[in-house]
C-alpha cells in the first residue's frame, strides 16, 4: 500500500469545528465486513449491535494542556512550547518543542506568564523530539504543576480551530479520562457519555479501560510514497492485569471485543501474545498498522473520520478491508458527515 492510496476527494468544511451538544448524538455509520451493508445511525445506537458479556476496551489517559505561550529572555520574541512528556519530576525536565525553534539555544532562558511567573531554561536541543527544559520554580511539586497547567492551554489540534475555547478544556476529554499524560484525546471515546455507559451497564455489555498517552505524531503528516519508510513516534502505554483478563475471558468465550479508537487497537495489537491473548505489560510502542495486517484482538472497531492520508485512516482500512472503508469514506463525504476531532464515528463490525 502506497500514501497515494490513501487519497480521496475532501472538502476541509466537513471538518467539525465544535462537538455535538449531546456527545452520544454525533452520527454513527455503521459498516458490516461479512455483507457490505453501510447503515447510517446515531452514537447512542451503538448497543444495538452488541448483546450481554461483548467487551468495549477504552483508553482513560487524559490530555493535559500542553501548549505554553512565553517570550525568550532578553530580546522579548515571543515563542509557542509544546510539552511533550514529562522527563525528571525532581529535576523539572521536561521534553517539548519550541516554535520557532532555529532561535533557541542551550543555555536561552522563557519566561511564562504574568510578571513572568515560570522560568524554564533549555538544557539539551538535541533530542529528535525537539528541546529539552528544566523549569525554575522554587515552590513544592505540587505548586509548580498547578502553575505550570494553569499557563497551559488545551492542545486542540490547530486545523480544528485556531482559537481554542475556554469549553475546549471538557470538550476535548473523554468523560473516563483518568490518566493524565496525552496531548492528544482519544476521540473515538469521546462519544461515550454518562447516560450512555449507563445503558451499556444494564445491558449487560462490559467495558475495560487500557491507557495510551496519544502524542504530536498522531497529527504528524506522512511524507513518503512507501508506507514501510514512514516511523511514527513512540507513545506510552499501560494494559493492567484486570483488564488483560477481562479481554481474554471476552475472547475465551467467544465474545465482542471492541477496540475504541485507534490507539486501543495499537495498545491492544502491541501486548497480544502469540497464542493470540492479551498480556499485561507497561511500555512504550511505536508500531504502525497498515494494510496488509492480520488483527489477533478485537473484532470490532469504533473510530472517528480521518483526514485524507493520516495513519489512523490507515489502520481503520487495514481493519475495515482497503475497499470497504475507501467506499464509506465516500459515502461519509456524499452524505455530509463531520470529519475529525470532534467529528462522527463509524463502527466496522
Amino acid at each position: 500500500m502506497k500514501l497515494s492510496h490513501y487519497d480521496f476527494d475532501f472538502n476541509p468544511e466537513l471538518i467539525a469545528k465544535y462537538p455535538e451538544i449531546n456527545r452520544d448524538e454525533a452520527r454513527l455509520m455503521v459498516i458490516h465486513r461479512d455483507t457490505g451493508e453501510i447503515e447510517h445511525k446515531l452514537f447512542k445506537d451503538i448497543i444495538e449491535y452488541f448483546d450481554e458479556g461483548d467487551v468495549f476496551v477504552m483508553n482513560n489517559t487524559k490530555v493535559f494542556p500542553a501548549r505554553l505561550y512565553g517570550n525568550k529572555e532578553k530580546t522579548g520574541a515571543e515563542i509557542e512550547v509544546f510539552l511533550l512528556r514529562e522527563l525528571n519530576r525532581e529535576l523539572k525536565l521536561w521534553d517539548v518543542l519550541v516554535d520557532p525553534a532555529r532561535k533557541i539555544r542551550i543555555g536561552n532562558k522563557l519566561y511564562f506568564g504574568e510578571d513572568d511567573i515560570l522560568g524554564a531554561e533549555v538544557i539539551d536541543n538535541t533530542t529528535s523530539r525537539g528541546r529539552t527544559l528544566r523549569f525554575l520554580y522554587d515552590g513544592p511539586y505540587e505548586e509548580f504543576k498547578e502553575v505550570l497547567f494553569r499557563l497551559g492551554e488545551t492542545p486542540l489540534p490547530s486545523w480544528v480551530r485556531e482559537k481554542v475555547e475556554p469549553e475546549d478544556a471538557e470538550n476535548y476529554q473523554t468523560i473516563f479520562a483518568e490518566k493524565e499524560g496525552a496531548v492528544a484525546a482519544p476521540t473515538a471515546g469521546m462519544h461515550f457519555s454518562k447516560h450512555l455507559l449507563k445503558r451499556m451497564e444494564i445491558f449487560g455489555i462490559e467495558k475495560t479501560f487500557v491507557t495510551l498517552h496519544a502524542g504530536l505524531g498522531n497529527f504528524r503528516t506522512v511524507d513518503v510514497e512507501d508506507l514501510s519508510k514512514h516511523k511514527v513516534d513512540s507513545e506510552q502505554f499501560c494494559v493492567t492485569p484486570e483488564s488483560a483478563e477481562v479481554i481474554n475471558n471476552a475472547k475465551r468465550n467467544n465474545r465482542k471485543v471492541v477496540a475504541i479508537g485507534t490507539t486501543v487497537m495499537r495498545t491492544l495489537e502491541t501486548v497480544v501474545s502469540t497464542h493470540g491473548m492479551v498480556t499485561s505489560q507497561e511500555g512504550w510502542t511505536n508500531k504502525f498498522i497498515f494494510a496488509p495486517y492480520d488483527f489477533t484482538v478485537a473484532n470490532a472497531m469504533v473510530s472517528n473520520l480521518h483526514m485524507p492520508g493520516s495513519t489512523q485512516l490507515m489502520m481503520v482500512a487495514a481493519f475495515g478491508g482497503y475497499n470497504m472503508v475507501m467506499d464509506a469514506y465516500k459515502v461519509a463525504v456524499e452524505e455530509g458527515y463531520r470529519f475529525g476531532t470532534y467529528g462522527d464515528a463509524m463502527l466496522i463490525l
